[in-house]
């Protein structure tokens, strides 16, 4: 380790703590040739391998900026990409693994995703997944309805109050109508 005043090479050791959820050790080290202290952050460096082989460095900037490129003209703040990222990083280093298979990111990244923004998930999801068809997206819509309703039929629910009597006929919600088949350019 090199001092940071003088570029001095030799150290000592003067305190050792585990710090951020013992992820990293902070040390507090002094310069055996100008004698002034500084402080040091040890942290596990996650690499990520490729399916070529190749090792690359963990970057939790690549990470956001795949995701943001899903999210391109959804409501999604750069405040909650940098959320999705940190809990992206966190479920790797929570696997202890030193050495994390590409496709572990991509699993890492799904369900933060689906509970941020599930039209940015689909998108993520095609591509990650190699969806080829229509039918690839209809079968993730309904796993993610399934999965939607599951959650919604375990929450209590309240009974939704009588609609006032109206004059006027109720227009059925646009909303729920049946939409009308979609090309593949039209999805995003």
């Amino acid at each position: 380790m090199h001092c940071p005043y003088c570029r001095h090479s030799d150290s000592r050791v003067l305190d050792s703590r585990v710090a951020e959820d013992g992820s990293s050790i902070r040390r507090r080290r002094e310069c055996k040739d100008c004698s002034r202290r500084f402080t040091t952050l040890e942290q596990m460096q996650l690499v990520v391998v490729k399916r070529s082989g190749v090792v690359e460095p963990f970057a939790r900037d690549k990470v956001i900026g795949g995701v943001r490129k899903a999210c391109k003209g959804r409501p999604v703040t750069e405040a909650q990409l940098a959320k999705l990222g940190q809990q992206v990083e966190e479920a790797i280093r929570a696997s202890g693994q030193a050495e994390v298979p590409a496709n572990s990111v991509g699993v890492a990244i799904l369900g933060p995703l689906a509970e941020l923004d599930t039209v940015a998930y689909l998108r993520f999801a095609s591509v990650y997944n190699h969806f080829t068809s229509v039918d690839d997206f209809e079968a993730e819509i309904t796993r993610l309805r399934a999965a939607a309703s599951a959650t919604t039929d375990a929450a209590p629910t309240a009974q939704p109050s009588p609609a006032p009597a109206s004059a006027e006929p109720a227009l059925p919600d646009p909303a729920l109508a049946d939409p009308a088949p979609l090309s593949a350019n039209q999805l995003f």
